[in-house]
């Protein structure tokens, strides 16, 4: 459930922009405010049924984009390779740059 809750926070991140306001609203309550679905459709006077279905139609058009664009797969293989070159070098100005790099992200 972690590893599953890590990646919509990550799509979530990247493709927000292209959601409506009431997607992003209920995305950002169940994901990030850990709202539970009750109490999601008592804000918004909606059953729990119909939070339920937005939340997971969200989530497929959030995996839809990344399948499409590959924003988080990128990011992902970026990082790894940070990484590894932290590891293969001691040279405090190629630290340096790594870092800066990682804070691009």
């Amino acid at each position: 459930m972690i590893e599953k809750t890590t990646r919509v926070n990550y799509l979530y991140d990247f493709y927000q922009t292209l959601l409506t306001s009431k997607q992003r609203n209920y995305m950002e309550l169940y994901y990030l405010e850990d709202y539970s679905l009750g109490e999601i459709s008592e804000l918004h006077q909606v059953s729990r049924q119909a939070v339920y279905d937005n939340i997971k139609r969200t989530e497929s058009m959030l995996e839809s984009y990344e399948e499409k664009l590959h924003l988080y797969e990128r990011f992902l293989k970026r990082a790894s390779i940070l990484e590894k070159m932290e590891e293969y070098t001691s040279d405090e100005n190629i630290l340096s740059f790594i870092q800066q790099l990682k804070e691009l992200d």
